[in-house]
């Protein structure tokens, strides 16, 4: 066995996939299991199917000369020693022979998790220019696992840093994702940021500011609303006192929701649907914050959106995070739950198909006549279709 399973292993985790190293070249991995298929012949990478699992066996190799700073040029069948030298960072190198029994370890990986310490094998500058998302990786192992970047290795990281241009914006963004969906989201971006590696990954400029909403989300926050988080840490001011409602409006006021969502998506290539749910959750962030002044049908309608549920938790998290002290969540968590048995999103007691047979006439005053009815049934100011057609009659007249 190879890589992060040794090493979850060793740190009595349960591992999520496994992989194989083996001194057997392809050919002869072929002949050994029916359910197999080569996927990486010039890496000699086979994947090898058992029961419901597939599982990727790769020949030890040695690989030299990476001029699109991603793939070797050349690649040689070798040991396991040479295999583990040309790995990536100390913990990722380690062996696992389950036939003997035994660790098989020439880098010191077993130490260095015990340490709880990220280093780079061998020369970290060389290891980082074989493929610069490598260090996107040290970040998101330092911080999911918790552990230390070494110094070294964190130096080549700052150094470094612009080379990630290089990499391919699915690659980056499908890093960016694993590090944003972790409970550990935070500590992943303010590593980003503090080795300037947050200026490539997304084509802005990289600064360093303290990020308590991010920290503030719930552990099993989706990506978008993560995403939603640390833009509002980068773009807004961190209070270093309680602050207001008001206040907190004012600075609202330079985050530019769409031109943020746009330039996210091209950077980590966001599907529409993150993109649209990342400009919405920012864009309702002042209506949010405003609730007190709303009326019941806004309410309603508010909490209809199919975004709500981000909306109310990327707004309580910045509500604590920024100590906003004239919010009153309790009167708020206690409105919601009483406007969710009520129902936000009834069905409407009358549709504009109801109005036309009535004799209506389409027009401008069309869509404000529904939204008025609807705002009633919301209120329960009516609760027939009667009352709403008559309701519509006296808009019209």
């Amino acid at each position: 066995f190879a890589g992060g399973c040794v090493r979850d292993h060793i740190m009595q985790r349960d591992p999520t996939d496994y992989d194989v190293a083996t001194n057997a070249d392809p050919q002869k991995v072929l002949q050994l299991f029916k359910r197999s298929r080569a996927v990486g012949e010039a890496f000699g990478v086979v994947m090898v199917g058992i029961k419901k699992h597939w599982i990727e066996v790769a020949t030890f190799r040695t690989e030299w000369g990476y001029s699109d700073g991603r793939h070797p040029d050349t690649v040689e069948y070798s040991d396991a020693e040479h295999d583990a030298q040309r790995r990536d960072f100390t913990i990722n190198g380690i062996f696992y022979d389950p036939i003997a029994d035994n660790l098989v370890d020439y880098v010191n990986g077993e130490s260095d998790i015990h340490a709880q310490t990220i280093r780079a094998i061998g020369e970290p500058a060389k290891r980082f220019s074989e493929d610069y998302l490598r260090m996107l990786r040290a970040v998101r192992f330092a911080a999911r696992l918790d552990f230390t970047i070494e110094p070294v290795t964190a130096n080549a990281l700052t150094l470094h840093a612009p080379k990630l241009t290089g990499i391919s914006r699915e690659r980056i963004g499908a890093e960016v994702q694993m590090m944003l969906t972790c409970p550990q989201r935070a500590r992943a971006a303010s590593l980003l940021q503090k080795h300037t590696l947050d200026a490539p990954t997304l084509n802005e400029t990289s600064i360093t500011p303290e990020l308590p909403v991010l920290a503030t989300l719930p552990s099993d926050a989706p990506y978008p609303l993560a995403l939603a988080a640390w833009a509002l840490d980068r773009e807004l001011p961190t209070p270093d006192q309680p602050t207001s409602i008001e206040q907190t409006l004012t600075n609202l006021k330079r985050l530019k929701p769409v031109q943020i969502a746009r330039r996210w998506r091209a950077a980590l290539m966001l599907s529409n649907d993150a993109r649209d749910q990342l400009k919405s959750t920012l864009k309702t962030i002042p209506l949010a914050l405003t609730w007190h002044t709303l009326n019941t049908a806004q309410k309603k309608r508010a909490m209809a959106h199919k975004d709500w549920p981000f909306h109310q938790t990327l707004t309580l998290a910045l509500i604590t995070a920024h100590r906003i002290a004239d919010f009153d969540t309790n009167a708020f968590h206690a409105e919601t739950r009483t406007l969710t048995e009520q129902g936000v999103a009834p069905t409407p007691l009358i549709t504009g198909d109801d109005l036309i047979a009535a004799g209506f006439d389409a027009g401008p005053a069309f869509r404000m006549i529904l939204d008025t009815v609807y705002d009633a049934q919301l209120t329960h100011q009516i609760t027939t279709r009667d009352q709403a057609l008559a309701l519509a009659h006296a808009l019209q007249d």
